[in-house]
């Protein structure tokens, strides 16, 4: 039996939400270890969910090889689509968010507002 997954991983990669833009260095890189950490929690995924072990059809010399290389494409062209990662990377934000500002949560839009806040003081007082 073949099955031909050319069109489900281009759907896939279609499917992908685009990336925020105007990512700092770090957050880009953030980005990326939470992308690979999702890539990894759906090969364990793909690995366990597609033992196909039919006593009916011999084994290829290589198939376990061809099928792990299989699921790991899998696994890195699905990553960033599942939520894994998003709800990931904005857990991690908002865990540095709250070590910066001595443990309370402030959103971003109103550290700019303090920020603005505070450099127009400054020039007041020059």
């Amino acid at each position: 039996m073949k099955i031909d997954i050319s069109n489900a991983l281009a759907m896939a990669q279609n499917q992908k939400q685009p990336k925020i833009e105007n990512l700092s260095a770090e957050d880009a890189q953030l980005r990326e270890q939470t992308d690979a950490f999702e890539a990894l929690l759906l090969k364990t995924l793909l690995d366990t969910s597609m033992k196909m072990d039919n006593g009916l059809f011999p084994k290829a010399p290589g198939h376990d090889i061809y099928m792990s290389m299989y699921r790991e494409h899998m696994s890195e062209a699905l990553a960033g689509s599942f939520g894994y990662s998003d709800a990931l990377f904005n857990w991690i934000k908002e865990e540095q968010n709250i070590a910066e500002n001595g443990g309370m949560y402030i959103p971003d839009h109103l550290k700019e507002k303090k920020e603005k806040e505070k450099n127009e003081d400054e020039a007041k007082r020059q």
